[in-house]
């Protein structure tokens, strides 16, 4: 390899190794002292390179992107407070363990303390939020420097998809000229002579970082199976995982081998596809098990998949349960903050579940039976409740309920995720239904989204509360920045509607101008800032004729539907009353 300076000889190593290592995208941000990993990447065929104006929606666009793909995109920012804007997708990605690769461009080591412009300490930025960080050496024509950065590359790519997938943090130091100039000198004309391996690399990545998912051992296996086999009432809990947790065919293989009903988080990556209708799946239970006396028995055996359940009802039927709980995570964490589960499986997921249903070979009991009348009388029950307002529940629903398969679907916190997760049924449909449950902030949704998109030619749906959307305006540029297509569904209740769930909703004040906090925004005017159509509907029946019609048209439509907070809160108190009513006669 040959380069004008020494800036651009580490710069293209190392985009080199990022390819091989598997990369094919980044998100670049503009600046100054990162020009030499941009001009870099740019000229790279083989790596797409989606510019964003602003570092937060970038960070979080590149998340969406690795939620959807499983690899990292990289992320690119000069020096300064720019890295700053990084840190709540770290955040993210470091409690959702969703591979991430933070590469910060820096001012050198001696301008550090010293009053020079836009210099900030970048060491260990984010903290313990990364998985592993590393200051690069200073670039230089050097042999061993050089195989020094080709190793730290594909180690970094390789740390943030181990069995804890999750952030890395490189800070990459540079000295003018940033540009790719000619410095006599700089590289010597015989460096790729003398030193072919750490010029040009190997052939493939300068390291393979193998991961080898840990299946169980025997002694494991055996007291699981001798639980499984000894339960009268089993359950398999399927927490938030994004789409590379435990698999769907190893999910429906331990489904039908145990008989145990499968409790299914809608971002589990178990709710919807084929497999629902013979894998006894069920998407109820935060509607039925809300109930003060919930006609469901508790369990003995429970099996746990990925993190903690979305739905609070059923972490305090679990908490409740004097069940042995089996928490399967391949990175021995503890995702459980009852701390009534009684078994730690240090392991893989998918090989776990495939190994137990090798040694278990039961058919579905009364038990399973129940369970299924029970989810089936659910949904009988919300469909037989006589609305009276509109219900922001509904809204949700139908995004799922009228969405193509396959499809990829967002979904912000606060109150869309929780109405997914109480109204949104199982269905056969393959949807690949996402969201931020790390950290569970609102900030990024909609770049989350458009970076997930941009990975699959699947249509993307975004549904994103007001504040949410308010947020994240910065992220819409990448409509058209990075070519990406959605339907974004914006349940509007004017503040924090779910607010109105919490006790502090008799006091007011401070309720309405501390928590609730009504804006008064008119979003439509974004749709002209931004370049897209932009509906406003009242009912469910206009929403969901213009949700069909957006999901099977080309370009991108926001379709905002403006509810009433509190009538609608009050709107699911009644409902859930008639389901409790319903459920106990």
């Amino acid at each position: 390899m040959s380069a004008p300076n020494r800036n651009t000889l580490w710069a293209r190593a190392a985009v080199e190794e990022l390819v091989r290592a598997g990369v094919d995208a980044a998100c670049v941000c503009p600046g100054s002292r990162s020009t030499p990993l941009t001009v870099a990447l740019a000229e790279h065929d083989d790596i797409h390179v989606f510019s964003h104006l602003d570092e937060r929606s970038a960070a979080f666009f590149a998340l969406g992107r690795a939620k959807r793909t499983g690899k990292p995109t990289p992320v690119v920012s000069t020096s300064g407070t720019a890295t700053a804007n990084f840190h709540p997708a770290v955040m993210e990605a470091n409690q959702a363990r969703v591979p991430l690769l933070v590469l910060t461009a820096d001012r050198p080591p001696e301008l550090r303390d010293s009053g020079a412009n836009q210099t900030v300490d970048q060491t260990k930025l984010y903290g313990d939020a990364v998985r592993h960080f590393r200051e690069l050496p200073e670039p230089e024509a050097d042999d061993r420097k050089l195989r020094s950065l080709r190793t730290s590359i594909c180690r970094a790519v390789g740390e943030t998809t181990g069995a804890n997938p999750g952030p890395v943090h490189l800070n990459i130091p540079f000295k003018k000229p940033l540009e790719p100039v000619e410095v006599r000198g700089d590289v010597p004309e015989d460096f790729a002579d003398e030193h072919p391996l750490a010029a040009e690399g190997r052939d493939g990545p300068f390291v393979d970082v193998h991961q080898n998912p840990a299946a169980p051992d025997d002694a494991t296996l055996d007291a699981l199976a001798e639980a499984v086999k000894s339960a009268d009432r089993g359950l398999v809990v399927a927490g938030p995982d994004d789409a590379h947790g435990l698999a769907i065919d190893a999910a429906a293989t331990l489904a039908d081998a145990t008989g145990f009903p499968v409790f299914a988080d809608p971002l589990s990556g178990l709710r919807f596809g084929e497999h629902v209708s013979d894998s006894h799946i069920v998407g109820g239970y935060d509607g039925f098990l809300a109930a003060d006396d919930t006609p469901l028995p508790e369990p003995d055996v429970v099996l746990r998949f990925g993190a903690s359940p979305t739905s609070k009802p059923l972490r305090t039927y679990l908490h409740d349960s004097d069940a042995r709980q089996f928490l399967v995570d391949p990175a021995g964490g503890w995702r459980e903050a009852t701390f009534t589960a009684s078994d730690l499986v240090v392991a893989d997921p998918t090989e776990t579940a495939r190994a137990l249903a090798e040694r278990v070979d039961r058919s579905a009991s009364d038990w399973t039976d129940r369970v299924a009348a029970l989810e089936a009388d659910y949904w009988n029950a919300v469909d037989a409740f006589e609305r009276e307002t509109l219900l922001e529940g509904d809204v949700v629903a139908a995004a799922t309920d009228d969405a193509p398969g396959p499809a990829t679907v967002i979904v912000s916190n606060s109150m869309p995720v929780r109405d997914l997760d109480r109204f949104a049924r199982p269905r056969g449909a393959e949807l690949t239904v996402l969201g931020n449950r790390g950290a569970s902030g609102i900030d990024g949704i909609t770049s989350t989204g458009l970076g997930a998109g941009s990975a699959t030619d699947d249509p993307l749906v975004v549904i994103t509360g007001d504040l949410a959307y308010y947020h994240d305006a910065n992220g819409l540029l990448a409509l058209d920045r990075c070519d990406v297509d959605a339907t974004i569904v914006l349940v509007n209740n004017d503040g924090g509607g779910i607010f109105h769930m919490l006790p502090i909703e008799t006091y007011d004040p401070p309720f309405t101008s501390q928590f609730k906090t009504p804006h008064g925004l008119d979003f439509e005017p974004t749709g002209d800032v931004y370049g897209f159509e932009f509906a406003c509907v009242e009912t469910l029946d206009g929403f969901r004729d213009a949700y069909r019609e957006s999901v099977g048209s080309p370009g991108t439509q926001v379709i905002e539907v403006q509810t009433d907070a509190e009538a609608s809160h009050r709107e699911r108190e009644r409902l859930a009353a008639a389901v409790e009513r319903n459920l106990n006669d």
